[in-house]
């Protein structure tokens, strides 16, 4: 009897594989495992012929190369800065990621954050449990309406918040590198980033994590934005230089924060962005619905599934492996 293909699942947050198991199929061994290193997990991957990720790694050139017979590398989600993509393309490995499974979730957390933020509701719902019943404490509030929201970033998911915010009367503001003003039937004017800071009332992250935007929030950036100004992050923690972000705050530099990312994640106890009232601190929770979690679930072990199969998967992140990987596609 031939022996099985193996592809070794390195963590997840879900209560079952079934679903993996349903789409790999009786041909496929699948070995599900809790890791958080790659230490924790190469020893069974040394074999496999897929390797399929949600947080574990980094996964780097020297993982790759206990790996001789990967073929495919497949993450649950959208971001794949765990991975280092020149080394796989060099091993011939296919990376791929998840790119549309949550864009509605991200998109309605960020507005949640945004709105909580303006109308301080996560304040005033601490202050109604600790027993008091005023106004004055959330002092001063401004209209949403007719304020300027300035996205980081104009992908899939700040597009639909741009659409979400526009709803709200906002204006919107976006700083892009990679888009084009009007390249989008939504709405948004785009704009150099420092000049964006500086008109913005609330600057929302949402660029992919790349050496180019690691700590794009800085002492720097943050010294350019409005003192009535809200940062939320609903993106990658390590855009936001944490110890910067402290400063301004404590500089009163900007107004607050809503993070739904923090760098480090999850932020310790005690820090020094726990415990105040102008910042909003979420677990990385704005990918979850229970409709997200039906695409996340299936859309990495279908991408191996197609690889295995001899097809070209759908999400390739380092297309220029394709014609010289490992698994000859």
């Amino acid at each position: 009897m031939a022996a099985k293909t193996k592809v070794v699942l390195t963590d997840y947050v879900w209560e079952s594989v079934d679903v993996e198991r349903k789409i790999l199929g009786d041909a496929v061994e699948l070995v599900p495992l809790q890791t958080k290193k790659p230490e924790e997990f190469i020893a069974e991957a040394a074999d496999c012929e897929a390797l399929l990720n949600t947080y574990a790694g980094p996964i780097t050139a020297d993982v790759m190369a206990k790996m001789p017979k990967c073929k495919i590398i497949a993450r649950y989600g959208i971001g794949v800065d765990t991975i280092d993509l020149e080394a796989a393309t060099a091993a011939g490995i296919i990376v791929t990621n998840n790119p549309t499974y949550c864009i509605e979730e991200v998109a309605e957390h960020t507005m949640a954050l945004l709105l909580s933020a303006a109308r301080k509701t996560a304040f005033y719902d601490r202050l109604v449990r600790s027993g008091r019943w005023e106004v004055p404490p959330g002092k001063p509030m401004f209209r949403v309406a007719g304020s300027t929201l300035g996205l980081v970033g104009f992908g899939n998911i700040a597009r639909q918040v741009a659409v979400r915010a526009a709803v709200f009367g906002m204006r919107i503001l976006f700083s892009d590198p990679f888009v084009k003003e009007g390249q989008f039937d939504v709405p948004g004017k785009k704009m150099e980033l420092h000049d964006m800071l500086k008109e913005s009332d609330f600057v929302s992250l949402h660029p992919p994590l790349v050496p180019q935007t690691r700590k794009l929030m800085n002492d720097e950036t943050f010294g350019l934005m409005k003192p009535n100004a809200v940062l939320i992050n609903c993106g990658r923690g390590p855009i936001v230089d944490t110890e910067a972000l402290v400063r301004a705050l404590d500089a009163k530099k900007i107004a607050g924060c809503a993070l739904d990312t923090t760098d480090p994640e999850p932020l310790p106890d005690p820090h020094p962005l726990r415990g105040r009232e102008n910042v909003i601190i979420n677990p990385h929770a704005a990918w979850y619905s229970e409709q997200a979690m039906v695409g996340l679930q299936s859309g990495a072990p279908n991408e191996v599934r197609r690889v295995l199969s001899g097809e070209w998967p759908v999400n390739v992140v380092n297309r220029a492996v394709k014609g010289k990987n490992r698994a000859g596609l």
